[in-house]
């Protein structure tokens, strides 16, 4: 279940809010926890059993840790913190990359080994690194204990960011797990910030996705320059709108049940350099790498060789936490040599380039990742690359690209702009013209907020290509 699908909007989500709403307080937690079940059950009931498992073990491993700190313990304390995570992080590793291993060593040693063909667990990626939030920051005292077992299932399992983020610490949410004050003002502000994600991910995700369904399909020999590049930008284009909207939906959905979750991405395609890219791309990734790895490594506090270690060794991290494939392995490292790149070649020099320059060049680099990063192999990755830069002499367009530009102009002119600051300064602009007029601001709103709820369901009722590109994370 999706939360672009007309089951997800007309059916479950009424029914939790109703639920959610007419219990008492203490038992909210409790419909979150069951509802969030349902919701993963959905999906993949047979792995709702590895949901539990993963629970009780980060759960058995907070209660044990901090007992172990209360009797001033520090040794055995850290010693369940290890424990805890070696068995996260074993749960992780079985599904998701047990055949990337027995795959590698059968393309090295020619072993011959079956794969497992295991299905990937829908957001395993996810609320594992939650759940190693959890004992992690008990253990370092940034968060009391959970000894509710419903509340603690509640922040695993919470469906708005289960599936696909934000990732969100404990500690960020741990006075909210206990107490928390639901209003209408953060029910509209939520509310609002759900539309808002829903129209960004059917209206221009889907259709930027459509588009580079499209380019992606054709025989990419004989694909001219302008065609292979108006792909990769749609792919661009899409997965930017794709995962940012559904940030902004587990956001929303947040607000409406009384939770701040962390924000996710902050118009990552007006940066300037790769530093600042991923200082606003998957925002709660980055946050947790830094907590958990980077710092705790060493950080920028240790000599140059040793810094340069670290990054590459987060980097290599980021890549893995992606996916089972060697692209996503490569994708990490060629962000992290240019992280390095930045840090001890380019400098001020970078700085000192003309504002477009730097867009551009931080631009064609995030692109050339993207090339990286949405094929299943090398090998298509470097077919598609070489076509990129005319290496099958394709020619630079033909009547198909003219074609497919003139048909998609409009939307590349859209997606070009949705990804910037423009509407929210427009939309700034108009709150204070018309601060004073409580009418014409209420008017406003709701027109503006109910044609992207009729646009996005009218899309929906023929819609057949509407993925979520982070669900196989």
């Amino acid at each position: 279940m999706v939360f672009s699908s007309l089951l997800f909007l007309f059916r479950f989500l009424p029914a939790v809010l109703l639920c959610y709403y007419l219990v008492p307080r203490p038992l909210r937690n409790f419909v979150l926890f069951l509802f969030s079940m349902i919701f993963y059950a959905w999906g993949e009931p047979v792995y709702i059993l590895l949901m539990i498992v993963s629970i009780l073990v980060s759960y058995a491993g907070g209660i044990a840790v901090d007992a172990m700190k209360r009797a001033d313990r520090p040794a055995a304390a850290r010693n369940v913190l290890i424990l805890s995570l070696a068995a996260s992080l074993s749960l992780l590793a079985f599904f998701k990359y047990a055949d990337f291993v027995i795959g590698t060593a059968n393309a090295l040693t020619g072993a011959g080994l079956d794969l497992l063909n295991l299905a990937l667990p829908i957001g395993i990626s996810f609320y594992t690194f939650q759940t190693m939030s959890y004992t992690i920051d008990v253990y370092r005292g940034d968060a009391q204990v959970q000894k509710n077992l419903i509340s603690y299932g509640a922040y695993v399992v919470m469906f708005p960011q289960l599936i696909a983020g934000p990732i969100v610490r404990y500690k960020t949410i741990d006075e909210e797990l206990r107490s928390r004050h639901e209003s209408t003002e953060e029910f509209a502000l939520g509310a609002q910030r759900f539309l808002i994600g829903l129209g960004k991910k059917v209206l221009l995700a889907n259709t930027a996705g459509e588009l580079w369904e499209t380019v992606s399909a054709m025989t990419v020999t004989d694909m001219p320059v302008l065609t292979a590049w108006l792909g990769l930008v749609a792919y661009t284009m899409q997965i930017y709108f794709d995962f940012s909207a559904y940030s902004d939906m587990a956001i929303g959905l947040g607000h409406m049940f009384g939770f701040s979750f962390p924000e996710n991405f902050n118009y990552p395609y007006v940066s300037k350099s790769i530093t600042e890219f991923w200082r606003r791309w998957h925002i709660s990734l980055s946050t947790w790498f830094r907590e958990y790895v980077y710092i705790p490594l060493g950080g920028n506090r240790v000599s140059t060789r040793r810094h340069i270690m670290n990054l590459m060794i987060v980097w290599l991290l980021t890549g893995i936490w992606h996916g089972a494939s060697w692209n996503y392995v490569l994708w990490g490292l060629y962000y992290g040599v240019l992280l390095v790149i930045e840090k001890y070649i380019l400098g001020s020099r970078l700085k000192r380039l003309p504002s477009l320059l730097q867009h551009l060049y931080c631009m064609l680099f995030v692109m050339l990742g993207w090339n990286l990063f949405v094929f299943g192999n090398l090998p298509e990755s470097v077919t598609y690359l070489r076509a990129l830069f005319g290496g099958y002499g394709a020619g630079f367009l033909n009547t198909e690209t003219i074609y497919l530009i003139s048909n998609n102009l409009v939307l590349l002119i859209c997606l070009i702009l949705g990804c910037t600051r423009l509407p929210k300064k427009l939309g700034d602009l108009f709150c204070v013209r018309f601060a004073s007029n409580n009418v014409i601001m209420a008017a406003a709103r709701t027109v503006l907020l109910a044609g992207i709820f009729l646009l996005s369901v009218a899309w929906l009722v023929d819609a057949s290509y509407n993925p979520f590109l982070y669900f196989r994370f």
